[in-house]
């Protein structure tokens, strides 16, 4: 059984998301939409934040990393579920599917780090307002950078090593658009409870833990906020909301997707859709339209591009 496990099963079959024609083909062309949107957002914000020395700051400097991470998030899913949209026979190799399982778990890991980094970030700017440069200066920055990618690589890695031996002996369908642990797992030759339960715990409790976390600081950043109100702590406030807006976008598919143990949904293929192709694109949106300072800075760099172009 060992040594047959890559064999007997060495590609998986998607049932994707619908079996109408016009259903994906809709789902093709509005996916294709903000597929493309969310790479030139985000790519514009990591290249207005480096090439914009107004924006470098902390908080500017967790955000390019952040859009860097959804960059990564929507080219992870988003590609070949667009050109499964077109296919009647949706297969992915037995490879391709525990690459996209690893690049799954890395980016969300370094998404998840980042989004507590970030929150820190505020608490500071908030709470401690004049140690603020000095809390968060250049090698705090680069040590939660740093983190953030030690914990997504380790996190994904645990996860792999558990799986990557299993027995597949002959089911090979997979009721979703893209490989991920609990679908996986499911299709082994042998009882997986135990490993259910240690995916639950690693990406569910997790996830679960760290938006409690994240939660209760920003509720005491907002009390902290509220009690020593003035015009600096106001610009902070209208940042922190921001922050809150792509906390729950980003938790909240994961918290239902690993947190909460049922069988394979329409809603679970709903939330992962919504995941990987709304969320990338709105936190770039959420950022900008919020954000004078950005906006600014965008259409400085904008400009300068068109200058540049026109001289060349």
């Amino acid at each position: 059984m060992d040594g047959a496990n890559h064999s007997v099963v060495s590609e998986f079959v998607f049932l994707g998301l619908s079996n109408s024609w016009e259903i994906q083909l809709v789902l093709f062309v509005f996916s294709s939409m903000f597929y493309v949107a969310s790479m030139m957002g985000n790519s514009l914000i990591v290249l207005t934040v480096t090439s914009d020395p107004h924006l470098h700051s902390p908080m500017y400097f967790l955000l390019a990393n952040l859009s860097f991470i959804d960059l990564g998030i929507s080219s992870v899913i988003s590609p070949k579920m667009m050109y499964d949209l077109l296919r009647n026979h949706k297969v992915i190799s037995f490879a391709g599917c525990i690459a996209q399982i690893f690049f799954i778990h890395v980016t969300g890991g370094v998404e998840m780090v980042l989004l507590i980094a970030m929150a820190f970030d505020r608490y500071v700017a908030i709470c401690k307002p004049l140690h603020y440069f000095t809390i968060m200066g250049p090698k705090m920055c680069i040590f939660l950078q740093v983190a953030a990618w030690i914990i997504g690589l380790t996190h994904s890695m645990i996860q792999l090593v558990s799986v990557m031996k299993l027995p597949f002996c002959g089911p090979n369908v997979i009721d979703s658009f893209y490989c991920d642990l609990p679908q996986f797992i499911k299709l082994a030759c042998i009882d997986t409870y135990r490993l259910e339960f240690m995916v639950t715990a690693n990406s569910g409790f997790i996830s679960l833990g760290s938006f409690f976390i994240l939660i209760i600081s920003y509720i005491f950043i907002l009390t902290t906020a509220w009690k020593h109100s003035s015009g600096g702590s106001s610009k902070a406030l209208s940042s922190l909301s921001t922050h809150i807006m792509v906390m729950i976008l980003f938790f909240g598919p994961c918290i239902f997707v690993y947190a909460w143990p049922h069988p394979t949904s329409h809603l679970d293929k709903f939330l992962a859709f919504f995941d990987a192709v709304l969320t990338p694109f709105l936190n770039p949106v959420i950022y900008t339209f919020r954000n004078k300072e950005m906006k600014m800075a965008m259409r400085r760099v904008c400009s300068q591009l068109i200058v540049n172009r026109r001289i060349s």
